[in-house]
């Protein structure tokens, strides 16, 4: 008995940024692109995420530009387009948190980092703030470091995730892996359930770390994947005004992050991340928290927060293999191996979600996949749709 087939130009899995930027940017195109979700939308690795969409500099505070910094200087300007709905995807409806991102470094270190801002090749991406246009935390008459803004925004990253949910709805349906296959059939990738079949012309795969069991599916070992670790914290606290800022330290990547978010109950709260998060992946919870209780009485020691509850995060950064697990510059895509008709993507980090989908649409203009007739997805309803993530700090302060 044959089973009903329904072809489409691209089958998603995977419900996060990548997936779900994919979707927007095809269908916009005129593809006719579908997502998979096994959980909610935006979990895990997305919702984690602070929301920073940057260009690169909070790497570069050695006081030298890499590649990596280089790859991702266009991404705010890239974004701004999109949250003005004139970029590749339509962001009209996601809430800003903040239109600025501050860096602020102690008097130690301030000779280091003021030479390296100054230079011409950072025109327009940093600029050095004259005291009455400190953040409200850095204000204090007791701060006697520099302060500078740099040319980076940060979007809250559930608004982001039902704006682009909401924008192709229609296409985003659930995924029970004990009632769907994923094959390989003469080097084509499909999707079957028990009355249907789903042929795509190309299958995209954007499930974070759920891309390696997913090409283990499929039979194939590469591309590789590997996990970063980061332990961040999370402090909800009283301290009404927002923060979004880096501290620089002796390293070139931020001493700690500051961003400012809002439980469901309208209560403040902090994310701290940086490298009292990356340096601090397999300290035990109590231990770490006790470290960033430090931190910020070593570096913001005049300000109250007021009462404060603690919780910590531990999540693993999924991205293809590195040598010395490095963290990769661009975002990735390539061909999972002897499966002619799918591809593995990872942004590596939120900013470079633009930085797939270009690479997805030279991905298509290369093997000649244009956009073919719109089939009927009522087909898929039974599925039924994936809900969205709840944020972490609501989670974890229930």
């Amino acid at each position: 008995m044959t089973i009903p087939s329904l072809s489409v130009d691209i089958a998603i899995i995977g419900g996060g940024i990548a997936g779900l930027w994919a979707l927007n940017q095809l269908r916009n195109q005129g593809y006719s692109a579908v997502l998979f979700e096994q959980q909610a939308l935006g979990s895990n690795q997305t919702i984690a995420s602070q929301g920073m969409i940057h260009g690169g500099i909070k790497y570069a505070l050695g006081g030298a530009l890499n590649s990596g910094s280089e790859a991702i200087s266009e991404m705010p300007a890239l974004w701004r387009s999109c949250l003005r709905g004139e970029g590749p995807v339509d962001l009209r409806e996601c809430r800003v948190l903040s239109e600025n991102f501050y860096l602020w470094s102690n008097a130690s270190l301030q000779s280091r980092v003021s030479s390296f801002f100054a230079s011409k090749m950072l025109r327009g991406r940093v600029e050095k703030l004259e005291r009455p246009d400190y953040p409200e935390p850095l204000s204090s008459k007791q701060f006697k470091g520099q302060v500078y803004r740099l040319a980076d925004l940060v979007l809250d990253v559930p608004s982001l995730v039902k704006t682009l949910a909401e924008r192709h709805s229609e296409a985003i349906f659930s995924i029970d892996w004990e009632h769907c296959q994923l094959g390989c059939d003469n080097a084509q990738a499909y999707l079957q359930w028990e009355g249907l079949k789903l042929e795509p012309k190309k299958l995209l795969l954007t499930a974070g770390a759920g891309n390696e069991a997913l090409i283990q599916q499929l039979g194939a070992s590469s591309p590789a994947m590997q996990r970063r670790p980061l332990q961040q914290v999370l402090v909800k606290h009283e301290y009404p005004g927002p923060f979004y800022a880096h501290c620089s330290g002796a390293n070139p990547s931020p001493r700690l992050t500051i961003s400012s978010h809002t439980t469901q109950t309208g209560e403040p709260l902090w994310y701290l991340g940086g490298d009292l998060a990356t340096n601090n992946t397999d300290t035990p919870s109590e231990e770490l928290i006790l470290k960033a209780q430090r931190e910020l009485k070593e570096l913001l020691p005049w300000l109250d927060l007021g009462h404060c509850e603690w919780r910590t995060l531990r999540l693993d950064r999924a991205e293809p293999r590195q040598s010395r697990l490095l963290k990769p510059d661009e975002a990735f895509l390539g061909p999972v191996a002897g499966v002619d008709n799918a591809l593995v993507g990872w942004p590596t980090k939120l900013t470079l979600t633009p930085n797939l989908g270009s690479a997805i649409d030279k991905a298509l203009l290369a093997d000649g996949i244009t956009p073919g007739p719109s089939p009927e997805l009522t087909q898929l309803n039974f599925l039924g749709r994936p809900a969205l993530a709840a944020t972490y700090w609501d989670t974890l302060f229930q």
